[in-house]
């Protein structure tokens, strides 16, 4: 809740799980949509931005979601760090993704608050902390695995002459040509804490960029490859 007298920026994130749902006339977006802007009116958040995930399942990664990630770049760039959402199953009905979503926020100094007022971002309780670490493990065993699945594959066709396409993640990309350089330098400037607090992910890509590190086609990184680079995403 916001401080008493003070009226605190928040962006909305609204998911509907069914193409049925979407809409400005259907019940579960419109129903979002309402409770939070009840809860911010009585708990003193000014809303400034709302991003939405129509038609999406609650099972699909976070990473892929294009409402979630255009938030994520949006509180980069304005200083706003507090999340309204009707529930937690907004984020995924699935406790580990859920999970998984609430750990970006919280990497990025962000609150997430549900319209019952509910902090899901609440550290105290050891059980949650427990599960966010397992998902965030998870979550990078997953992508170190499937890295590994994909580099076997492309050495198993070219073992056969086959041309190996598509373009590789800056996560790879980085271990096979810096050797993990940009990894190693943009966490060292993900725990540096000048004045006024940690540094963003559009901060770190501008020094990563200074460094000489800049993504294919020679432009700064995006803030959500960054995190990606950073496994926050």
């Amino acid at each position: 809740m916001a401080s008493k007298g003070k009226i605190v920026e928040a962006v909305v994130y609204i998911r509907t799980s069914s193409a049925t749902n979407v809409g400005a006339d259907k019940d579960s977006e419109k129903r979002q949509r309402a409770a939070v802007e009840s809860y911010a009116r009585r708990a003193g958040f000014r809303l400034v931005a709302e991003f939405t995930d129509a038609a999406v399942s609650g099972a699909d990664p976070i990473e892929t979601r294009a409402g979630f990630t255009a938030l994520l770049d949006q509180i980069e760039g304005n200083g706003v760090r507090t999340v309204l959402v009707e529930d937690a199953s907004r984020f995924a009905r699935e406790l580990i993704t859920q999970e998984l979503g609430i750990l970006a926020l919280i990497n990025r100094g962000v609150r997430v608050l549900t319209a019952n007022g509910d902090d899901l971002t609440d550290s105290s309780d050891p059980s949650r902390v427990m599960m966010r670490q397992i998902a965030g493990a998870f979550h990078q065993y997953e992508k170190a695995r499937l890295v590994a699945k994909l580099k076997v594959a492309r050495e198993r066709k070219r073992a056969s002459g086959v041309k190996v396409e598509g373009r590789k993640s800056n996560v790879e990309i980085d271990a096979a040509k810096y050797g993990g350089k940009i990894l190693a330098l943009a966490r060292k400037l993900r725990r540096r804490s000048p004045k006024g607090g940690r540094p963003s992910l559009r901060r770190i890509s501008a020094e990563l960029a200074q460094a000489g590190f800049r993504s294919s086609s020679g432009r700064p990184f995006a803030a959500t490859a960054v995190a990606r680079i950073l496994g926050e995403l």
